[in-house]
């Protein structure tokens, strides 16, 4: 299944009362997040507080507002998909992702690459090994965002034209 494909079905059964457009889904093997854009907190004139406040608010208040519903739609994705399923919401540019995965991942690496990662942790960087290659999978992302976004949009690309081909 494409990631079109998870976005259509969760556009079909997530409220559109939610967020002002369709979700964002991203899947793995093991996990599938749904992401919505709230509608930004309605402020007065009389509001003083911390604009972040007020938006960490409102995702506080989505959240327990909707969570029977995203209970009910999660139990159904996760039936039909065999992956976990979990929410987040985006706010004037703030996203708040509620329960999500952590999964352990094997690696083998040289002594090089280990060297690496346990000077990560001996500079404080990072309290383990698995900590820090999390720190240097997240630099990556954050330093190639855009390669990473062409690859995957190749990849979808490659999974729809297998799925369109001969049986």
């Amino acid at each position: 299944m494409t990631r079109t494909d998870l976005a259509t079905w969760f556009a079909r059964h997530v409220p559109d009362t939610w967020f002002t457009g369709a979700p964002q889904v991203r899947a793995d093997r093991d996990e599938i997040v749904v992401v919505g854009e709230l509608a930004p907190p309605r402020r007065t004139a009389q509001d003083l507080g911390d604009p972040r406040a007020a938006v960490l608010a409102r995702v506080h208040r989505f959240r327990e507002e909707t969570r029977d519903a995203r209970t009910r739609i999660a139990a159904e994705a996760e039936h039909l998909f065999g992956r976990k399923v979990s929410w987040g919401a985006t706010c004037d540019g703030t996203t708040v992702l509620f329960t999500t995965l952590t999964v352990p991942v094997m690696t083998r690496l040289r002594m090089p690459e280990r060297a690496v990662l346990d000077l990560l942790m001996e500079a404080g960087v990072a309290r383990s090994r698995s900590e820090a290659l999390a720190w240097c999978v997240r630099l990556v992302a954050a330093n190639e965002g855009e390669w990473i976004e062409a690859l995957r949009a190749a990849l979808d690309r490659v999974a729809e034209l297998r799925e369109a081909g001969p049986g």
